[in-house]
Parts: C-alpha cells; structure tokens; sequence
C-alpha cells in the first residue's frame, strides 16, 4: 500500500499549479465580479491539454485517467476559490468521459475535439423542476422517429446554459423513453443548444459560483440525430449513475482544493496578526482549531484519491464492482464539501471583520462549495443513502 503520489503526478501537479497561478488565479477576483469565464482562458485550459484528461487520444485528449483529472480539479479550485472554473473544468472531464466510452463514433467525432480544445461547452442536464435526485421521476421525454430521435421537455438549475448558446456545445441529457419502466425507462442523449430550433434557455442568479451561468432549458419538438443516443435504448440510469460517479470525484476534488487554499491564507494571517502582543497563532483556541481541521481536511483528501484511484482501477483492470465504486465515491462526496465549507468558515472567523470583505476573497470559497452541499452533483442526503444502500444491500431502503 502506497499513499504517495507517482514522481509523473508529483510533476503533472506542479505544471497545472504553475498554469493556473499564471492564467486563472489573477483573474479569479474578475471572474466572479464580471460573472464570466474569459474565453481565452478556456482555450487556454484545452491548448493545456486539462479538458482531455480523461478523453481518449483519438478524440485529441490524453487518457491519463481519474487520479490526475483529480489533482487538476484541486489545483483549479485553488487558484478560484469561487469554484466557477472547477465547475466549468469537472462537468467536461467528468461527462466527456461519458460520452467518449458510451458514445457512438460519429457522435464523438462531431463533439469531443472541440470540447477538449475548450473551444465548445459539454455539460450534464438531468435537473427537472419537480425532480432533482429522483431522476427515475423526470418528465422530459424521447421518441425515435425514422432516423432522428425528437426531445420534449425542460431542465432546471443547469450549469453552463450561457455557456454552451454562446460557444457551442451541448448536453449530456437524461430522458424518458419508456415511462412504464421507471428508472428502466431512461436513455441518455447529446444535447445541442447552440442555435437549435426549439431550444430556449433562461438564466438564474446563484448565491455563489458567478463565473458560470446556471439556467433552464425548455425543449420542445427538438430533433436531433440518432447518433446522438449515448449507449443503449433504456439503459440511461445506469450510464447517468456512471458519469455521476466520475463527476463526484472531481467534486470531492475540487472542495479540497478550496480548503487547503483557505487553510494555506489562515495558517499565515493567524502567525502575523498579533492580539495582546501575541500572534493568533499561539492562542490554544485557534491551535485546536487548526489541528480539527488539518485534521478533517487530510481525511476528506484521502476519501478523495481513494475514489479516483478506485475509477481508474475499474476502468483499467475491471478491478471493483459498482457498488464498490457508489460506496467510495459517495463517501468522498459526502465528506469533502462539508469539510471545505467548515474549513473557509473557520479561516474567516479568524481574519475577523477582515474575513467577511470581498477583499479577504474567502466569502467566494464559502459561496462556492455551498452548492455542493445543498444538491448540485447530489445532495448530502442522497450521499448517505447510497452509502446506506451499499452497506445494508436494496432490500432494507425505504
């Protein structure tokens, strides 16, 4: 058992911190201001080679797997506290991922090159109105027709809708095909936005995240081609729990590296700021502290790679079951979130009022991992029943 990251990833590390200190990080106060990701910057990211981490040469990406699609998600997150560029980065290494193994070739060959150039956005829409973690309870419906497949319906609070009608792109999109079913009932297609006839889109302000827009779709009568069907007719739940799967990890990831930015700004205000001619940093209060959420933080990192380490075994050596990897997976998901959001919370106590100014630019971190705790990749609850299931097998849940 080795907990050390490879020489190779030691390296791949500090390359993407290297870039993201140079390109992200400086405009990370801009992008959450402005509300906008610069353009330059996502093609930047796909020149880097970040957005094809995950995706097969064959397409332009690099195939490197889960472990380094994680340590980039960190390192991003790091340099914009803010999450905005995370979100933006995970939803395209995680469900380009999808696309690429389940996806028919015409299909990959029409997408992924652009969106691992950053040119074009890919993003998940499973989110309804009246069903968020209850996917097996959407209304959005799919009907084959001759040689197109046509999509009726709406998806609510979907990350990168402005995005993906301004740049290109589209969605990996969950759909009823046969309601008798159930969740056996569901396919998965790609949905193109960009000028297409019958899509309208709306937008909606977050609390947090500013730098990618988060909307709704309204789909009516969209033909699209039969290609983009991703995998088999029906068997869509269990392709969307597969890229949640992967999209979670990148999550998990992404929180971890806005704690340990959070944390890295606390460790040197608390030794510099000084209260009755003592530094913060020798009262036993903020020790204590520090050492919880030290502590908490090195815990939920390891939850984190244990998961992305488990994927790239899967993928690779067909090592671990599914159930193993929902396990896993949710336990990083669950943890890490909550973890970040203690963490930031805690370093803006100890700045003080200081803490609580835009200025700080720790109130961008707590804003952003928020989402991640409330619902968006899965709320907290939906993490614990999967892991309850897994431990006490589907016969015993609700």
């Amino acid at each position: 058992m080795d907990f050390l990251f490879t020489e190779e990833e030691e390296l791949f590390r500090k390359s993407v911190r290297d870039f993201c200190g140079r390109r992200i990080e400086p405009r990370a106060d801009e992008i959450d201001e402005k509300g906008e990701i610069p353009h330059e910057i996502l093609k930047d990211m796909g020149d880097t080679g970040l957005f094809g981490l995950t995706m097969s040469k064959e397409y332009g990406g690099s195939g490197q797997g889960f472990i380094k699609a994680a340590i980039a998600a960190e390192e991003i997150a790091r340099a914009d506290v803010s999450m905005a560029v995370a979100v933006y980065y995970l939803v395209e290494t995680g469900w380009g991922f999808l696309l690429d193994r389940y996806g028919s070739r015409n299909a990959k060959e029409d997408i992924l090159p652009d969106v691992v150039k950053g040119k074009t956005f890919l993003g998940i829409a499973s989110t309804e109105a009246a069903g968020g973690s209850d996917i097996s309870s959407l209304s959005t419906r799919m009907e084959k027709r001759e040689d197109v497949l046509v999509v009726n319906g709406a998806k609510a609070y979907i990350s990168g809708v402005r995005e993906a009608a301004l740049y290109g792109g589209g969605y990996v999109t969950i759909v009823k095909t046969d309601p008798q079913l159930g969740h056996k009932g569901l396919s998965l297609c790609y949905l193109p936005i960009k000028d297409k006839e019958g899509i309208t889109i709306s937008t909606s302000r977050q609390m947090g995240r500013e730098g990618i827009s988060n909307g709704f779709i309204r789909i009516e009568n969209v033909e699209i081609p039969g290609h983009y069907l991703i995998g088999e007719w029906n068997k869509g739940f269990y392709y969307a729990m597969e890229g949640f799967n992967c999209a979670r990890t990148l999550v998990s990831a992404a929180c971890i590296g806005a704690a340990e930015k959070a944390l890295g700004l606390g460790i040197e205000y608390i030794k510099r700021r000084k209260l009755f001619s003592s530094p913060l940093a020798k009262f036993e209060g903020i020790q204590f502290q520090l050492a919880e959420d030290y502590t908490r933080l090195e815990s939920a990192s390891l939850l984190v790679y244990k998961a992305a380490w488990m994927l790239d075994r899967m993928y690779s050596e067909n090592r671990f079951s599914h159930q193993e990897i929902n396990k896993a997976v949710a336990t990083a998901k669950l943890t890490a979130p909550t973890v970040a959001f203690d963490i930031i919370k805690n370093v803006m106590t100890w700045h003080g009022a200081y803490g609580y100014t835009k200025e700080a630019g720790l109130e961008r971190g707590l804003r952003g991992v928020a989402s991640y705790i409330v619902g968006a990749e899965g709320a907290q609850n939906i993490m614990r029943l999967i892991i309850s299931r897994e431990i006490l097998g589907k016969e015993l849940m609700p």
